[in-house]
C-alpha cells in the first residue's frame, strides 16, 4: 500500500463517518418527530376519555329526568281525569 491508497482510504472513511452521523442525526429527529406525535396521540385520547365520560354523566342525568317526567306524567294524568269528570259532574248537576 502506498500514500494514495491510504489517503484514499481514511478519505472514504471519513465521508462513511460523515454519512453515519448525518443518519444518525436524522434518526435522533424522526424520534423526537415521533415521540411529539404520541405525545399529541395521548393528549387527544385523553380528552377523548374526559368527553366521553361527560356524555355518560349527561345521559344518566337525562335518563333520571325522562323517568321522573314519566313518573309524573302517570300521577298527573289521572289527576287531570279526575279533575274533569269532577267539573264535568258539577256543571251536569248546577245544569240540572
Amino acid at each position: 500500500m502506498n500514500d494514495d491508497d491510504t489517503k484514499r482510504i481514511a478519505t472514504a472513511l471519513e465521508k462513511l463517518r460523515e454519512g453515519q452521523k448525518l443518519q444518525l442525526e436524522r434518526q435522533l429527529e424522526s424520534l423526537e418527530l415521533q415521540r411529539r406525535q404520541f405525545e399529541l396521540v395521548q393528549g387527544q385520547a385523553a380528552r377523548t376519555e374526559r368527553i366521553q365520560q361527560k356524555a355518560e354523566q349527561l345521559q344518566d342525568r337525562s335518563t333520571r329526568l325522562v323517568q321522573g317526567s314519566r313518573k309524573f306524567v302517570l300521577v298527573l294524568v289521572p289527576l287531570i281525569v279526575a279533575l274533569i269528570i269532577y267539573v264535568s259532574w258539577l256543571i251536569f248537576r248546577l245544569s240540572h
